[in-house]
């Protein structure tokens, strides 16, 4: 189980990363141009906040377990992931895309499958 837990940690610290970076890098209009449509609905400081959100998910989902520093951070950075894929679904259950919110669903998932074993059976502690 622990095996698993990184591989999920590491895929959505992978995945988080590179989406945050691209919200932090690209303006809000390229991104809306380049099929991210939900960016309308948000200012260009909220985007780049969530943005940064995702990085810092990113990160606390891997350093800290790795350099054995306040390892309580993994499920916490996991439960931030959970509450950012709760505000990704809702913005896209009102703009009824469909396809993206059965991946904001799998993401949220996978962030609960990591706060849980780390909370719980597989954490850092004892």
């Amino acid at each position: 189980m622990n095996i698993s837990l990184w591989i999920v940690a590491g895929l959505l610290a992978v995945g988080s990363l590179a989406s945050g970076a691209v919200k932090l890098i690209r303006p809000k209009e390229k991104l809306a141009a380049s099929g991210w449509e939900w960016v309308e609905d948000f200012g260009a400081g909220t985007v780049k906040a969530i943005g940064a959100l995702e990085v810092l998910a990113a990160v606390g989902l891997i350093l800290p377990a790795a350099l054995d520093l306040v390892p309580v951070l993994v499920p916490l950075a996991a439960v931030g992931l959970v509450v950012l894929m709760v505000g990704a679904t809702i913005t896209h259950l009102r703009r009824h895309e469909a396809q993206a919110i059965v991946v904001n669903l799998v993401l949220l998932a996978l962030a609960g499958f990591v706060a849980w074993g780390r909370f719980g059976p597989q954490s850092f502690t004892g």
